[in-house]
């Protein structure tokens, strides 16, 4: 069938479809004649290209309709609009533009009935497609309700299909495959998957839409707010940032600072004043003020100068720390001669419970000063110390600046906590930050990266606590004057016990003293059988737990007051705890008591040597650490130089093992300070000379046999006292350390000072 054809752009007609479209090409309005002269029938195929003037072949798709003109306006140009009806579906088989028109050959392709489905399927089929199109009807508000409800009448399936792609707003390749599709059975399917597309694309639409529209409303609604309230400060006669400026000017004439400082919140507050209100950058800038203002620049409290009543208040809260009841003592005897005096940077280094927080916070009482502390404890961060640059969003001060701010004062004592425990990593190096900080030559004029000013740290007294020196820098170091809170012997534990803690924990649990008392034998029997530290953290615990259990059977009925004594203590705690190795009781080969330092006192080690016939081969166990292994390699090799002297043949160490064991062996030990120890137990094994039962040693090896001193001699001789161990022997170069120690602790305990093995060996072996 030859028949006029007609290249749309950017349109494709369907059948049943009526359609408005302009003609202004030479070669489409001479089709549109021609089709006039003869039965107005016209053939509409959509072009692929828009852009392309003359179409041929290759430039049309294969698929178009054979449509009726139904009407004709000329318009000015040239140009005609065109009523026509799409009616039946054909294939473009060949193309004729010789006449000054497109000549088409088209094969008709006629709408196949659905023929495979009974009246059921079709009418399920004719459901799910309403069901679509009502939901794209609520989907898009756009789409004519008019439609929806003609669509909704249509009763054929095959009509139904059809009229969803004529009145669905379908693009053009959507509506190219609507007239591609081979079977009715394909058409319903691309019908169907469109509509369902069509009906996702409509809601997400919709949801942008109101989320705009809601964004839209509440930014308006904050507009007309704003102006509102910018309407009645006009007419109280205030101007937003300006009438706050004026506060601020008026606070910062009674803020006591140095000129420049005032002079340099003044220019910010006039900065602030040129700011429009309700702005980020007013925010920012007001904030900025604020933590200017809350700084006490040059804001002092008054110190108490009164050197015995800071010595009682010391007295009162902590027994015994006398060192640093004497350094405390020693700065206020400073401070009342010339009137200021350099304030101090302590360090308290002690083991945990010793109560290097709490002589702090009475320092503080003592000297009348406020007290703030800060955890360093974890600290990585650099900006946690010196503060944010302001630049940056959510900026704040550094924890010193924070701490000033908080204390109120310039002065205040301000506890560094666990300044051992600092950390570092691509942050920065927070113990770097410290230095300025912690350097009385430095700290008066330190710079906080948020405040920007110099803030004068001169008059803080700074006090750190720490569990050790060993991980705290040594630059860090040096800027502190170190004081060691050694461990408590038994009785100052029992002292402060009686004295302070059961008194706090009866308080903390709701009890009177006519209620609960602990007898004098029963607090001792608690120190020395149920606890084991340095500190008094556990003892405390345990008398918490005695109130606890008291203010039960009070509560019960049971009893009106409870008095623990020593025969009652394990109906309440139960089985002892702690067990301490006592001397031995008979001399033997081999086998040396040493003494150790650990993070909870002292303790005695005992050291074990063994010979068995082998190559001459040194094992040692019992979680030795790398420092001891080497002591032990160190013994040895002294045993051995010195061995005929002893008259111990050379051969003993090529057909015989040495073994050298420290009982305990699920405990990491390490430290130098068993050298001796060592050395005398593998003498003893290799001479078959017996060791006194009743002697404990410490110090530190050579490979020429001297004595090296050591450390924690308080807390070593404090355990071979419970260790009913009576001789010691101790590095001659220790004897200052001991005379440093109160009668209490080296009472009962003969203490000989040794300076080489030789002198060791005369007096452990018999």
């Amino acid at each position: 069938m030859k028949i006029p054809a007609i290249a749309l752009r950017g349109l494709c007609v369907l059948p049943g479809m009526v359609v408005h479209f302009d003609v202004s090409r030479k070669k489409s309005v001479l089709a549109l004649e021609k089709a006039m002269v003869a039965d107005q029938k016209v053939f509409l195929v959509a072009q692929k290209s828009v852009q392309e003037e003359d179409p041929g072949m290759d430039g049309l798709y294969g698929m178009g309709t054979v449509s009726c003109i139904k009407q004709l306006i000329k318009l000015p140009g040239g140009m005609v609009r065109v009523l026509a009806e799409g009616l039946e579906r054909a294939r473009l088989e060949a193309l004729d533009g010789s006449g000054g028109y497109l000549q088409a050959e088209v094969e008709l392709c006629p709408a196949e009935p659905f023929l495979e489905a009974d009246d059921v399927t079709r009418e399920a089929m004719c459901r799910v497609l309403k069901d679509e199109v009502e939901q794209y009807a609520q989907a898009n508000p756009a789409f004519s309700r008019d439609t929806a409800v003609m669509l909704m009448e249509t009763g054929n399936l095959e009509e139904l299909v059809d009229e969803i792609g004529v009145n669905l707003p379908l693009s053009l390749e959507n509506r190219q495959k609507l007239i591609e599709a081979p079977s009715f059975s394909d058409r319903y399917a691309l019908v169907e998957r469109l509509l369902e597309t069509e009906t996702q694309i409509s809601r997400i639409k919709l949801e942008f839409q109101e989320k705009v529209k809601e964004r839209i409303d509440q930014n308006q609604k904050e507009y007309i707010l704003r102006e509102q309230m910018k309407l009645i400060r006009e007419e109280l006669g205030e101007d937003g940032p300006q009438a706050e400026a004026v506060q601020l000017e008026e606070q910062l004439k009674k803020q006591k600072a140095r000129k420049e400082i005032k002079e340099q919140i003044q220019k910010e507050i006039t900065r602030y004043k040129s700011m429009p209100a309700g702005s980020q950058e007013a925010y920012v800038s007001r904030n900025y003020i604020d933590s200017l203002m809350a700084l006490p620049w040059s804001r002092m409290s008054r110190d108490n100068k009164d050197l015995a009543k800071a010595a009682a208040i010391l007295e009162e809260d902590h027994y015994g720390l006398e060192k640093i009841k004497e350094r405390i003592m020693e700065f206020l005897a400073v401070r009342s001669l010339t009137g200021k005096g350099e304030s101090p940077i302590l360090c308290l280094v002690g083991p945990p419970g010793t109560g290097k927080t709490s002589i702090a916070k009475s320092i503080a009482r003592a000297l009348n000063k406020k007290y703030v502390r800060i955890c360093l404890g974890g600290v990585r961060d650099e900006a946690e110390i010196r503060g944010h640059r302001r630049t940056y969003v959510g900026a704040m001060p550094g924890r010193i600046a924070a701490a000033l701010k908080q204390a109120g004062t310039a002065n205040p004592l301000m506890l560094l906590d666990e300044v051992d425990k600092l950390g570092n990593d691509y942050k920065g190096d927070p113990s770097s930050a410290l230095l300025e900080i912690l350097d009385s030559a430095q700290n008066e004029n330190f710079r906080d990266h948020y405040i920007e000013l110099p803030i004068d740290l001169s008059n803080v007294l700074f006090i750190a606590t720490a569990n050790t020196t060993q991980t705290i820098p040594r630059p860090l170091l040096d800027r502190m004057e170190i004081i060691e809170v050694e461990s408590y012997t038994e009785n100052e534990k029992y002292h402060i016990g009686e004295k302070y803690l059961v008194a706090k924990q009866r308080k903390k649990n709701g009890l009177t003293e006519a209620q609960f008392t602990v007898t004098e034998k029963a607090l001792r029997r608690i120190i020395h059988n149920y606890t084991r530290e340095a500190g008094v953290r556990e003892l405390e615990r345990k008398i918490g737990e005695l109130c606890r259990k008291a203010a039960k059977e009070i509560l019960d009925g049971k009893k009106k007051k409870v008095k623990v004594t020593d025969s009652s203590l394990e109906k309440y705690l139960g089985q002892e705890l702690v067990r301490f190795d006592k001397a031995n009781e008979r001399d033997a080969v081999g086998i040396v008591r040493g003494l150790a330092w650990t993070s909870v006192g002292g303790d005695t080690l005992e050291v074990e040597v063994n010979l068995m016939p082998g190559s001459g081969k040194l094992q040692l166990t019992g979680q030795m650490g790398d420092v001891m292994k080497e002591s032990a390699e160190t013994a040895l090799s002294y045993v051995r130089s010195v061995s005929p002297e002893f008259q111990v043949d050379s051969e003993i160490y090529e057909k015989n093992d040495i073994h050298v064991h420290i009982p305990e062996g699920a405990v990491p030990k390490d430290g130098p300070s068993a050298g001796i120890t060592m050395a005398t137990a593998i003498m003893s094994a290799v001479t078959n000379k017996k060791v006194k039962a009743d002697l404990a040693m410490t110090g530190e090896v050579t490979l020429r046999g001297r004595v090296l001193p050591i450390g924690g001699l308080k807390e070593k001789l404090l355990a071979a006292k419970m260790a009913d161990i009576h001789t010691v022997l101790v590095p001659g170069t220790n004897k200052p350390n001991v005379q440093e120690l109160s009668e209490e602790i080296v009472e009962g305990i003969n203490i000989k000072y040794v300076g080489t093995m030789d002198e060791v060996l005369k007096e452990a072996l018999i």
